[in-house]
């Protein structure tokens, strides 16, 4: 049986200059999915996104936010690989864009930004996340028919003490608050500020997007922090068909209601190993807190082997139609699944160190990194094939961004071909053809920035 090791490579090299290559030829699937949904001209259209005096010179919106956006979807973190994006002519000339801003200029642009203008930016991304969610099918952004809705906030931390906004987290670190809505597999909204309370913005986030869920199936998965009686009150009042928050913060009374229930209240041991004796049980419990109204807690009790006393853990919920407190149990485990899309935003965007010292500047760019984050996940469940589903963002960057792209020159025309992985060519051929414009013969006419390949 032949031996295999380690040999060099039999290739010669050859080099070529960043004016004949580059390694982000996937950027026109980037740029071929905003034109679908006409996201440039809708940004072109928004004066509050344009700080400049004299509109005729310096970069259009547009111009900054595609170069923003283009970095973010190809690995990039920071203004200077925004900057280093800019310097890539094949790429600039791939997806349009005339010339790069650098790092100084991208910075005063984000500086220059106002409340309206973040307000300008999330609202995009709104109708960007509703359309994806309406042409989208249905088993790729519900779950048993239902809009699965997810709230959550996470701690940025800061390293310096002129970060603006920042203040002293409980671990006693510097850090920014980033409190987000999720729908479906999408960062539907987030606020980026100082806030104290990790929880503090759950009413005026589903204030805002209310409208989403108001005609369908839709549940709502919250974590501990969202346990106090306000925010309970909040979420009953959005007009969920069903949700369900983790409560295991005031349990004292909860505690010794569990114990005293009935032994014929709790639901049979569970007999599976590993859930070591689990029971269940509906707990009714008036919560402390003031303009509170009695509510139904679910409740499981286990005892481990060598135990002497029951441990208790709860949910509040509105369960709806569902009589089994097991259910609410088994429902509510799939927020896990929900932390992990976080955790796609925050390590693959590489979004844990804001790029600005100025608080309205990161809060320009949190959201620009959420339309980035939802353009990759509109990209996923509108086009990629059903074993490409469980993909991370990293995933679709490294295996379908990042591609390699040589351009030529003939007589009439430039070419740019695309190296593209085994088993995929079929699909970069079906996508082109359906959604890159095609340039037609002869002198090429004033770009239109929203041609589809389909139009």
């Amino acid at each position: 049986m032949p031996s295999f090791g380690k040999r060099t490579s039999p290739y010669h090299l050859e080099f070529t200059n960043s004016e004949q290559a580059t390694a982000h030829g996937g950027q026109i699937l980037v740029d071929a999915l905003c034109r679908r949904f006409h996201l440039w001209s809708k940004i072109a259209c928004r004066p509050v996104l344009d700080p400049r005096t004299r509109k005729g010179a310096g970069f259009a919106p547009q111009a900054i936010i595609a170069q923003l956006l283009f970095t973010l979807t190809s690995g990039g973190a920071s203004l200077a690989d925004a900057q280093r994006v800019g310097q890539d002519s094949v790429l600039r000339n791939l997806v349009g864009l005339e010339k790069g801003a650098d790092e100084s200029t991208l910075g005063e642009w984000l500086r220059a930004q106002t409340k309206e203008s973040v307000l300008a930016l999330h609202q995009l991304n709104w109708e960007l996340v509703r359309e994806v969610l309406a042409e989208a099918k249905p088993a790729r952004v519900t779950h048993g028919g239902a809009l699965e809705m997810f709230f959550d906030g996470t701690e940025i931390e800061v390293h310096g003490k002129k970060i603006q906004g920042a203040r002293f987290n409980y671990d006693g670190h510097l850090a920014l608050s980033w409190q987000t809505l999720w729908a479906g597999p999408f960062l539907l909204d987030g606020i980026l500020d100082g806030a104290g309370d990790v929880s503090e913005h759950l009413p005026a986030l589903l204030g805002e997007q209310a409208a989403l869920w108001k005609d369908r199936a839709s549940y709502l998965y919250a974590d501990s922090g969202s346990s106090a009686g306000q925010y309970l009150n909040a979420i009953d009042q959005a007009g969920f068909t069903r949700w369900s928050v983790s409560y295991n913060k005031w349990t004292t009374v909860l505690d010794r209601l569990a114990s005293e229930l009935p032994a014929d209240q709790w639901s049979s041991e569970s007999p599976e190993p590993w859930s070591e004796g689990a029971q269940y049980a509906w707990i009714k419990h008036l919560p402390g807190e003031v303009n509170q109204k009695a509510r139904r807690f679910a409740a499981v009790r286990r005892k481990r082997e060598g135990d002497l006393l029951w441990r208790y853990y709860y949910v509040a919920c509105e369960a709806g139609e569902v009589k089994d407190p097991k259910a609410v149990f088994e429902r509510h485990a799939l927020k896990g699944a929900k932390e992990q899309g976080f955790s796609q935003v925050l390590s693959d965007l590489d979004l844990h160190h804001p790029p600005c010292l100025e608080l309205i500047a990161n809060q320009a760019f949190y959201a620009i990194a959420t339309l980035a984050f939802n353009v990759l996940t509109a990209l996923k469940v509108l086009d990629l094939p059903d074993e490409a589903q469980t993909w991370r963002v990293r995933t679709i960057i490294r295996h379908l961004l990042t591609v390699p792209v040589t351009v030529s020159s003939h007589a009439r025309y430039r070419k740019a071909t695309v190296c593209i992985a085994a088993g995929w060519l079929r699909w970069w051929r079906l996508f082109v053809d359906r959604w890159v414009p095609k340039r037609k013969p002869g002198r090429p006419a004033k770009d239109v920035a929203e041609t589809g390949g389909d139009g």
